[in-house]
C-alpha cells in the first residue's frame, strides 16, 4: 500500500499477500490514507456535538470518514494514528493503528525473519526499542514494513515459503521465536464478535430508519397524537428487540461455527513435545497429529504420514479426502495449487492420521486465524461484497424521489397554513408531519418480506441460504453452469471394461477386470488409488472404490507401528498392501504401496510406487485422463489407434481413464523420490472404461430451463467428447443441433498461436462448412481448458463470441471454472453455478447464484446449499427468486401508494383547516396497511418457469407509469369524494378558529377518510401480482381472508359505523344512505379503473412511448453481441486457421 495511494504500487514484485481468491481479498485494491489526531479539532468537535444535542455524533456514526476529516490532519502512513481505507467497492473504513513494544532479545530474531522486513526501531529514553505497528481490518492483521513503506498483511512474511523451508521447520521453533511470532501474527482465532445488547441497541437505534422513527414520534407527541405515537413506539421497541435477538443469534451461530480452541501438541527445537492451546499456534509451529485425528484449528502442510480428512464443512463434498506428505524441493508452497492435496485446512475433521511407526502424523502450521481457508470464508460471510443488483440500487433513488414529493407537499403545507394564520409552532409541526407521511419509514423493512417468505419456503424444500439478498438475484439469472460428474450424472460409476494396449495395438475389451491375466495392468488397477480403510471399511472416491472392487483384490493397512509389514516388504515404509483373491489359479502376488502422489485436478493424474515382497520389483503406476497419461508415456508404447478408440468410447458418453507404468531403479530412495521423476518416461498400459449414467432428473430440468429461455452450460474436468455426449443425453444439445469444436494452439517457439473451428475435434474436411446453417444458431461450441486459456491470452477479440455460443467446457481446472464465470459476468450475464462443492468452490463463490449439492447444511462453499442430490433444485430456486422479486416490487409499490394516499388526504384536509384523527391514522397504518403488507408476501411461486424474466428496475417506465396512473386516480377519487360531499344539499361547512384534529368530527374528514381507507385495500389487490411468476392471489388464502375481513370492516365503517365506532374514530354520522353508497361506488370505480390500468400496463400499454424515442440497443453486452452475430452468416469461420492478426472483429459499442 502506498503512503498516500494504492496498495498495488508498493507490493509490486511481491506475490499476492494471500493465496485466496481475489474475490475475497478486497485489500488487493485498497487505497490507504494516514491521519493524526489534532487536539484542538477533537475538542472543537466535542463542543459542536454538545451544541447540536448529539446530532453531529450521529452524522459521524453514519459517515466515519467525516469524523476523521474533522478531528484529524493528513500525515504519512508511517506516522499515522488513524487510517482511512477505501476499498475496491468505494466504501470507506476507519481503523486505528496499534503500537506494541516487542520483548528484549527479539531484535536479532526479527532481523533473521524475512531479511529484517518487519523491523521498525525508534529511540526511546536513549535506548533502542523494537516497536511493532499494526492494524486490524476485517479480522486480518496488517503490520508496518519499513523497507516497503507500507502496511502489509502479516502473511507476507510466510507467503514465499518453499517446500524446503517447511521441512526445515520440522525440528520445531524455540520458545523465544514462538513468542515473537505470536506477537506478530496475533492469536490463532477466527474471532466473530458477539456484541452486547447495549451496544447492539445503540447501533440499531442510530440506524437512519429508527432515527426517522424517533423524529416522527417526537413530532406526533408535539402534535398531541399521543395514542398513535405510543402505539408506533411500542411496535418500534418490539421490532428493535426482535432485530437485536436475530442479529445476536446469527452472530452466536457464526461464532460457534468459526471459533474453535483445543489443546494441541507441538514440537520444540529441543526435540521435546509440548501441549499448548491452539490459540497460541503460529505459522512455523511443528504440529504433531494424533492417530485418532482431531478437528484442525489452523492450516498446515503435511510433512510426515497420511491423513484422512472430511472437508465437507468447507467444500460441501462429503467423501473424505486422503492427504499425503508435501514433496520436498525448492518450489514455492501454495495451498491453492496442486499442493492442496498436501494441506490440512482449518475447520476440517481429521478422521484418522497415520504416521511412521507408532507416532502420529507431523505437519507445519502455514496459516492461522482469518488467514486460513476457513477464516477467509467466514470473513466473506461477515463482510459480504456489496451486491450489484439494480433493484437495491434503485430503492435508494426511489426514496429520493419520494423525498422530492415530500418537499413539494411541505411547501404547499407552509403556504396553506400561513394563509390560515396558524402559529409558528403549529406551522412547523404540520409541515414536518407531511414529510413523515410522504416518506414511509417502514419501506426498507417491508420490501424484505418477500425474501423472508422465499427463504422459509426454500428451507422447507431442503435448500439453505446464507445470503438472503441473493434470492432476488435468482430471479434474474440468464445462464446456469453445471458441473458434470455428480451433478448432471450419477456419482457412482460402473466398470464397463478394460482394454490393454501397447505398441502392437489394443486388445479385445475385457468386461471384468478380475479376468485379466496377472501383470502390470491388473496390478495397476488394484494399486493406483487413494482408497483407505476406516474401521475396516474401504473409503475413498467412488470411482476408485469401483475400480478396486472390480479387480477382486483386498486392501490391508499397517497395524500398530507397522514394522512387521515394513520388514516383509524389504524395509520400505508401507502405506497399504493389496492382496489378490485366493480363488482360482491366480499367480499374482501381494503388492505394497510405498509412495503415493494423489490426484490433482490441475495435473489430471495421480501416481503410486509399489514393491513386491522382499522389496523387489519396484514399479511406478500412473492413472489419469487418457490425453495426459499418453503425453507422459513413451511414444512407441502408445497404440496407433489411441485417438480413435478414445474418441469412440468418449462419444458414447463413457468415462475413460488411462494407466501407465514403469520399473523403478532398485537403488532409488523411494521415500524421497519426487513426483516429476515418477511421472515421466512411462509405458502405456491400457484404458479403463466406466459407465457414468445421466441422472433421470437432469434432462427434465435442462428442458425446463430451455423452455424458459435460460441458457445451460456444462463445465467439467472430463474429456470433451464424453462431455458432448452427456450434453446430448441431458438435452443441452438437441439431436438436430451440431457441435463445433474450438481448438486453440498456444504460441510455441516454432509457430504463433492458432485458432480453428471444426465439426470434428481433430479437424474437419473442408466440405463440412456447408453442413451448418449458422444463421439459425442451430449449433453449439465446445472447448477444452487448454484452448480456453489460450483463447483468453491470444484471441481476446474472439472470446465474447465463443462464450456466447459455447455450451460445453471440458477439461476445465478449478481456477479455469472461476475464470469462466467471471468472463460470462463481463458480458452482463447473471450467472448461476451448480456443482458438488469440491472442485467448484471458486466458481460457486464467484457466481451470482452458487448452488452446492451437499448434505452439509453448515457448508460455506456457496450462498445456497441443497440437500437434493440432483439439479431439480435449480428451477425451484429460480422460481422462488422470481416470486420474491415480484413480491418485493408489489410491496414497494404498495408502500409508495399507501404514503401517497395518506399524503393526498392530509393536504386536501389542510385546505379546509382539518386533518385525519389520531385513531384514524392508527386504523389506516396498523390495521390496514401493516397487516396487508405482512401477509401480501405469502403465496408461492408459479409451478412453471415463464420464458420472460421479471424486471429488476424500480425506475423502469412500466413501474413509474403505473405509479403515476394510480396516483392520478387516487387524487381524482379523493377530490370526487370531497366535492360530492360539499355539493350535497345538507352540507354545512364548519366554521372554526381551530386547526387540525381539534375540528373532528366533520363531514370533509369522514368522506375523505372513508374513501382513503377503501383505497388502501384497493391498492393492495391491484399491485399484488400473480401470473406468470407467482401463483394467483387466491392461493394466498391468508392474504385473501385478511383482505375480505378488512374490506367488510371498512365498508361497515363507511355505511353504518354505529355510535361506538363513530365516537372512537371521530366519524361524522351521515344520515343519507344514498350518499354513503355513492362513496362506496366511487371506491369501486376507482378499483375498476386502477385494475384495468395495471393490466394494460402489464400488457405493454406504455410501450408506445418507447416508439417515440426510437429503438435502443440493449445495455447488456451479450444481447447486443447476439444481434451482431445474427447478422454475420460467416460466423464461425469453419476450417480456417486463424492467427491473432487475421480476423474481422465484431465489436460491441
Amino acid at each position: 500500500m502506498e503512503k498516500h495511494g494504492s496498495a498495488a504500487g508498493l507490493q509490486s514484485g511481491l506475490p499476492s499477500p494471500s493465496p485466496r481468491d481475489r474475490l475475497f481479498s478486497p485489500d488487493s485494491h485498497m487505497d490507504v490514507q494516514g491521519y493524526k489526531w489534532v487536539r484542538w479539532r477533537v475538542w472543537l468537535c466535542r463542543l459542536a456535538a454538545a451544541l447540536s444535542l448529539g446530532l453531529l455524533l450521529i452524522v459521524f456514526h453514519w459517515r466515519p470518514r467525516f469524523a476523521v476529516l474533522a478531528r484529524c490532519c493528513s500525515c504519512p502512513v508511517a506516522l499515522a494514528d488513524i487510517l482511512l481505507i477505501r476499498d475496491s467497492f468505494d466504501q470507506h473504513h476507519v481503523v486505528e493503528v496499534h503500537t506494541e513494544e516487542m520483548e528484549d532479545g527479539s531484535l536479532e530474531l526479527m532481523a533473521e525473519l524475512e531479511d529484517n522486513e518487519c523491523r521498525d526501531t525508534v529511540q526511546l529514553h536513549k535506548e533502542e526499542k523494537t516497536l511493532l505497528r499494526y492494524y486490524l481490518f476485517e479480522g486480518l492483521r496488517y503490520i508496518w514494513l519499513a523497507r516497503k513503506g507500507a502496511f502489509c498483511r502479516v502473511s507476507v512474511l510466510n507467503e514465499n515459503w518453499t517446500c524446503k523451508d517447511l521441512y526445515d521447520f520440522q525440528k520445531g521453533l524455540s520458545p523465544l521465536e514462538q513468542s515473537l511470532r505470536r506477537r506478530m501474527y496475533g492469536p490463532n482465532l477466527i474471532d466473530v464478535p458477539v456484541k452486547p445488547y447495549v451496544k447492539l441497541l445503540f447501533e440499531e437505534v442510530l440506524n437512519p430508519f429508527y432515527v426517522f422513527q424517533v423524529f416522527s414520534i417526537a413530532l406526533w407527541l408535539a402534535d398531541d397524537y399521543y395514542f398513535y405515537a405510543v402505539c408506533i413506539f411500542i411496535i418500534s421497541v418490539f421490532s428493535i428487540g426482535l432485530s437485536l435477538y436475530e442479529i445476536r443469534k446469527q452472530s452466536i451461530t457464526l461464532r460457534n461455527m468459526a471459533q474453535f480452541v483445543t489443546n494441541v501438541t507441538v514440537r520444540r527445537n529441543s526435540g521435546a513435545e509440548e501441549c499448548m492451546s491452539s490459540e497460541e499456534l503460529v505459522p512455523g509451529d511443528c504440529l504433531v497429529i494424533p492417530q485418532e485425528g482431531l478437528l484442525l484449528p489452523c492450516d498446515a502442510a503435511l510433512l510426515v504420514g497420511e491423513c484422512l480428512v472430511n472437508e465437507s464443512m468447507l467444500t460441501g463434498e462429503s467423501v473424505p479426502v486422503l492427504k499425503t506428505p508435501l514433496p520436498t524441493g525448492e518450489g514455492r508452497y501454495s495451498s491453492e495449487t496442486e499442493q492442496r492435496r498436501h494441506t490440512l485446512f482449518c475447520g476440517t475433521q481429521l478422521i484418522q492420521a497415520k504416521g511412521w511407526g507408532s507416532s502420529g502424523a507431523v505437519a507445519v502450521v502455514t496459516s492461522t486465524g482469518f488467514f486460513t481457508a476457513k477464516g477467509s470464508l467466514v470473513s466473506s460471510i461477515m463482510h459480504p461484497q456489496p451486491i450489484d443488483f439494480r433493484f437495491y440500487q434503485d430503492s435508494g433513488k426511489f426514496l429520493l424521489l419520494l423525498g422530492l414529493v415530500a418537499f413539494i407537499g411541505t411547501i404547499y403545507s407552509i403556504v396553506v397554513l400561513y394563509l390560515y394564520n396558524v402559529t409558528l409552532l403549529s406551522l412547523v409541526i404540520r409541515s414536518l408531519d407531511v414529510v413523515t407521511i410522504a416518506v414511509p419509514p417502514a419501506l426498507p423493512a417491508a420490501i424484505t418480506t418477500g425474501t423472508i417468505y422465499a427463504q422459509r419456503r426454500l428451507k422447507s424444500q431442503g435448500i439453505f441460504c446464507i445470503s438472503p439478498p441473493r434470492i432476488n438475484i435468482c430471479g434474474k439469472v440468464s445462464v446456469f453452469c453445471f458441473d458434470k460428474t455428480g451433478t448432471l450424472t450419477e456419482d457412482g460409476l460402473d466398470v464397463w471394461g478394460v482394454m490393454e494396449g501397447g505398441a502392437a495395438g489394443f486388445s479385445e475389451l475385457v468386461p471384468d477386470p478380475g479376468l485379466l491375466p496377472p501383470g502390470p495392468m491388473l496390478s495397476g488397477l488394484a494399486c493406483c488409488h487413494t482408497v483407505t480403510l476406516l474401521q475396516g471399511q474401504p473409503l475413498g472416491d467412488p470411482l476408485e472404490l469401483k475400480m478396486v472392487e472390480s479387480t477382486g483384490w483386498s486392501l490391508q493397512e499397517p497395524e500398530g507401528d507397522g514394522k512387521v509389514l515394513d520388514a516383509e516388504f524389504g524395509g520400505h515404509r508401507v502405506l497399504a498392501v493389496l492382496k489378490p483373491p485366493t480363488r482360482g489359479t491366480s499367480t499374482s502376488e501381494a503388492v505394497a504401496i510405498v509412495r503415493r502422489f494423489p490426484f490433482s485436478s490441475a495435473l489430471q493424474r495421480m501416481s503410486v510406487v509399489t514393491v513386491a515382497r522382499g522389496g523387489h520389483s519396484a514399479l511406478a503406476f500412473i492413472k489419469g485422463s487418457p490425453e495426459m497419461v499418453a503425453s507422459l508415456c513413451r511414444a512407441e508404447t502408445v497404440p496407433a489407434q489411441f485417438s480413435s478408440e478414445l474418441g469412440g468410447f468418449s462419444s458414447e458418453g463413457l468415462r475413460v481413464l488411462a494407466l501407465g507404468y514403469k520399473p523403478v531403479d532398485g537403488n532409488t530412495d523411494l521415500r524421497a523420490i519426487e513426483r516429476g521423476e515418477v511421472e515421466t518416461d512411462m509405458r502405456f498400459l491400457g484404458l479403463l472404461i466406466m459407465k457414468n449414467l445421466v441422472k433421470p432428473e437432469s434432462a427434465k430440468v435442462i428442458n425446463v430451463l430451455r423452455l424458459a429461455n435460460l441458457r445451460s452450460v456444462m463445465v467439467t474436468g472430463d474429456n470433451i467428447l464424453t462431455a458432448v455426449n452427456v450434453a446430448k443425453g441431458c438435452g443441452m444439445v438437441e439431436s438436430h443441433e451440431k457441435v463445433i469444436f474450438v481448438n486453440v494452439t498456444p504460441q510455441t517457439a516454432q509457430s504463433g498461436p492458432r485458432l480453428k473451428f471444426s465439426l470434428d475435434e481433430g479437424g474437419a474436411p473442408a466440405d463440412q462448412t456447408s453442413i451448418v446453417t449458422r444463421s439459425a444458431f442451430d449449433y453449439h461450441l465446445a472447448i477444452n481448458g487448454k484452448s480456453f486459456v489460450a483463447l483468453c491470452n491470444h484471441f481476446p477479440e474472439y472470446l465474447p463470441k465463443v462464450l456466447l455460443r459455447a455450451t460445453v467446457f471440458a477439461r476445465m481446472a478449478p481456477d479455469q471454472k472461476t475464470q469462466l464465470v467471471k468472463e460470462l459476468q463481463k458480458l452482463n450475464y447473471r450467472v448461476g453455478m451448480c456443482g458438488d462443492g469440491a472442485n467448484d468452490c471458486g466458481a460457486l463463490r464467484a457466481a451470482d447464484v452458487g448452488v452446492s449439492l451437499s448434505e452439509a447444511e453448515a457448508s460455506v462453499a456457496s450462498p445456497f446449499t441443497s440437500k437434493t442430490e440432483n439439479i431439480s433444485c435449480v428451477p425451484l430456486l429460480i422460481r422462488e427468486g422470481r416470486c420474491s422479486l415480484i413480491t418485493s416490487f408489489s410491496l414497494f409499490k404498495y408502500m409508495a401508494l399507501y404514503s401517497f394516499i395518506q399524503f393526498c388526504s392530509v393536504l386536501l384536509l389542510y385546505t379546509v383547516k382539518t386533518n385525519i384523527g389520531d385513531l384514524q391514522f392508527l386504523y389506516c397504518d396498523l390495521v390496514l396497511t401493516t397487516l396487508l403488507a405482512i401477509v401480501m408476501g405469502g403465496g408461492g411461486p408459479s409451478e412453471e418457469l415463464h420464458p420472460g424474466r421479471p424486471s429488476a428496475s424500480l425506475l423502469a417506465l412500466p413501474v413509474l407509469g403505473s405509479l403515476l396512473i394510480h396516483a392520478c386516480l387516487i387524487v381524482v377519487g379523493q377530490l370526487a369524494a370531497f366535492f360530492i360531499t360539499t355539493s350535497q344539499d345538507w352540507y354545512v361547512p364548519f366554521n372554526s378558529t381551530l386547526f387540525g384534529a381539534a375540528n373532528l368530527p366533520n363531514m370533509e374528514n369522514t368522506s375523505v377518510f372513508s374513501l382513503s381507507a377503501l383505497q388502501f385495500i384497493i391498492m393492495a389487490v391491484v399491485v399484488t401480482k400473480g401470473y406468470p411468476h407467482k401463483k394467483p392471489l387466491f392461493y394466498n388464502w391468508i392474504f385473501l381472508c385478511v383482505l375480505l375481513v378488512l374490506f367488510a370492516v371498512t365498508t361497515w365503517l363507511v355505511l353504518y359505523p354505529g355510535p361506538v365506532a363513530g365516537r372512537i374514530l371521530q366519524l361524522y354520522d351521515f344520515f343519507d344512505m344514498e350518499f354513503k353508497m355513492l362513496l362506496v361506488a366511487i371506491a369501486a370505480l376507482n378499483f375498476l379503473m386502477s385494475f384495468v390500468a395495471e393490466v394494460l400496463v402489464d400488457r405493454g400499454l406504455l410501450s408506445c412511448f418507447r416508439l417515440l424515442r426510437g429503438r435502443r440497443q440493449s445495455k447488456k453486452q451479450y444481447k447486443r453481441l447476439n444481434v451482431l452475430l445474427s447478422e454475420s452468416p460467416s460466423w464461425p469461420p469453419l476450417n480456417q486457421t486463424l492467427s491473432p492478426t487475421e480476423y474481422s472483429v465484431i465489436q460491441c459499442s
